[in-house]
């Protein structure tokens, strides 16, 4: 969130695995969350912005003096970088994408415009939010007296896993690609398609291009895997680099009948349980020397 005035950011930003927003999420009825699960083709979790809109709005007294003053502006990192790269307090534009904004829990699948039902549960003016458009047009052109020092256009936005599908040319019904970074996210091409999961995946908007139809995804997301490297180095520092995990498994011959269940940020798909903690447990049935099952 920032101040459309003198551009000053009101707050910090809140990262994707941050899980401050549960408690309120476990207040809304399920008629709601029903009404959330339909719109958007999201899961009730943290994970989304929503709420973390919502939590912003209601605990950062910058935000509140703001919002009461007309100067609040909310976006996703691409707005950000529109806004400020087409003039920012001067004549910024302000808008996003329809894939960034399919993952708000704020846009309807079906119109690809903000939902005032959606508005309403989560407390959101409308009048904060980027206007949403294609992932592929010209948005903008950027301040000739700004950083870059020339007028160039402004002309792509997409969200992180979508990007990737462009990037790999999944642009046909069926295809698919799987993202091994900070989480893991496996993504399929369902076409002009809205189809929604009965297996607790996600539906997304994959991209839109222009004046053509929206293309849909079908996603699956696991929040913790390269980040639990980082969590044994940084944290329990029982490697040095991330790549010393390799030659610790190619020590053993198995796993020795531990298990280990990285879900620091909760449960993503395809259970969806924001009260999930990482758990390490022992099955003594594998290993003989185990006298009981321990977790964390």
């Amino acid at each position: 969130m920032w101040d459309k005035k003198s551009g000053a950011p009101l707050a910090p930003a809140i990262v994707w695995q941050d899980t401050r927003t549960q408690d309120f999420l476990a207040t809304l009825s399920p008629a709601q969350c029903e009404t959330i699960r339909h719109k958007t083709g999201l899961a009730i979790a943290p994970y989304f912005s929503g709420s973390k809109m919502h939590w912003l709005f209601t605990q950062v007294p910058a935000v509140k003096s703001a919002l009461a003053e007309n100067r609040a502006l909310v976006g996703t990192i691409d707005s950000w970088l529109v806004w400020n790269l087409s003039g920012g307090a001067h004549n910024g534009i302000h808008v996003t994408d329809v894939t960034n904004a399919s993952r708000t829990l704020l846009m309807n699948l079906e119109t690809l415009d903000w939902d005032s039902e959606l508005l309403d549960i989560f407390g959101i003016p409308q009048s904060v939010l980027p206007t949403i458009k294609s992932s592929s047009e010209i948005y903008a052109k950027t301040d000739p007296a700004g950083p870059l020092g020339s007028s160039i256009p402004i002309a792509g936005i997409l969200g992180d896993q979508q990007a990737a599908m462009v990037g790999q040319v999944c642009f046909e019904r069926g295809e698919s690609k799987t993202t091994y970074g900070t989480g893991n996210f496996a993504l399929v091409n369902t076409g002009t398609e809205i189809v929604r999961s009965q297996n607790g995946l996600l539906t997304t908007v994959c991209y839109k291009f222009g004046d053509a139809p929206a293309r849909y995804a079908l996603e699956g997301s696991v929040a913790v895997t390269g980040s639990a490297i980082q969590w044994l180095r940084d944290q329990l520092q029982i490697i040095e680099k991330a790549a010393d995990v390799e030659t610790l498994a190619q020590s053993v011959a198995d796993n020795g009948g531990v298990y280990f269940v990285p879900a620091f940020s909760g449960l993503f798909a395809p259970y969806w349980r924001n009260d999930a903690r990482g758990v390490c447990w022992i099955d003594s049935r594998r290993n003989k020397s185990a006298s009981s099952t321990c977790s964390a």
